[in-house]
């Protein structure tokens, strides 16, 4: 699959919150985006072995311009950094994606939670089920007002719209949102793992939808070495026991995307034709887990002695 990648301009660049700085791009030569849904994220790379994923926040009908919008994490990898320090209007950036694991579905009723930076999918969902009549109520959280990003776009949609800054509120009331959900509601959350872990506790599982900005901890096998055979070249790589198969492959010199190298961005994403995999990624669904069609090959490995991949 080809995966669009092109140096893009910060067209601009604007404070969204104390901490928060929401970046324009365009293409230089004025050219189209490609489209994009709500929930789609996008690569920034950043430099060599900095690459960071960061949701699209703007309009999914400005087919000219992408919006990103990154929290500054002093405690961070160095990419937060980089994009608050290094980067301004005028200056280029290469841009891989978008990719979408938190894609909306369509539903009578949603009820959307976000904390923190996990606003940037949820606001263009927020315009979606908008769009599509649907009945929908929005919790969201961050550790003051002043922290939390685009509140000022979010007046216009009224009650529906209930900010919780803890230093006010304290923690999310999250038992008013989810319990007693009416049957056909999607939730859909995006923040902390602790959130993330909270909402899991108290939701059906068929009903909620995550994105996770950091790896969940995953109950897993014994690293048992295996084989994979790649299909597109006929050759067979063997995967040894605490190597990846993402390392594996790369070691036999094959080119795979990949990123974030913890299961959570889904750039490494490949599809599965034979064997049955041992998911450890923080993306796929329970029914993408049992479907079995595809792994993260970044962490996942072989619940047998052999698979094969479409590589």
């Amino acid at each position: 699959m080809t995966v669009y990648e092109a140096e893009l301009v910060v067209a601009g660049t604007e404070p969204a919150a104390d901490g928060v700085l929401a970046l324009t791009l365009r293409h230089p030569l004025g050219e189209p985006l490609p489209a994009w849904e709500p929930g789609a994220h996008v690569d920034l790379v950043l430099g060599p072995e900095l690459e960071r994923q960061y949701s699209l926040c703007g309009d999914p009908a400005d087919r000219a311009a992408w919006r990103v919008a990154v929290l500054r994490e002093p405690a961070g990898r160095g990419g937060s950094a980089f994009v608050h320090e290094q980067l301004g209007p005028g200056d280029k950036v290469r841009v891989r994606g978008p990719r979408n694991h938190f894609a909306l579905r369509p539903a009578p009723r949603y009820r959307f939670i976000a904390g923190g930076i996990g606003i940037t999918p949820i606001l263009p969902m927020l315009a979606a089920a908008e769009a599509a009549g649907a009945e929908w109520t929005l919790l969201y959280g961050g550790r003051s007002r002043d922290s939390m990003a685009f509140t000022e776009e979010l007046a216009r949609y009224g009650d529906r719209v209930t900010l919780a800054p803890q230093d006010e509120t304290g923690l999310l009331d999250l038992g008013a949102v989810l319990d007693a959900l009416p049957e056909g509601t999607l939730v859909y959350c995006c923040g902390p793992g602790a959130l993330l872990d909270a909402v899991e506790e108290r939701c059906p599982s068929g009903a909620l939808h995550v994105e996770r900005f950091q790896p969940k901890e995953q109950q897993t096998g014994d690293d048992a070495e295996f084989e994979v055979e790649l299909a597109q070249s006929g050759r067979t790589v063997t995967v040894a026991a605490g190597v990846s198969v993402l390392d594996a492959v790369r070691d036999a010199g094959v080119e795979v995307l990949f990123s974030c190298t913890e299961g959570t961005c889904g750039t490494c994403e490949t599809d599965v034709l034979e064997g049955t995999p041992e998911h450890r990624d923080s993306v796929l669904t329970p029914e993408e887990r049992e479907a079995g069609e595809t792994m993260m090959i970044c962490v996942s490995r072989c619940r047998g002695k052999r698979l094969v991949l479409d590589l």
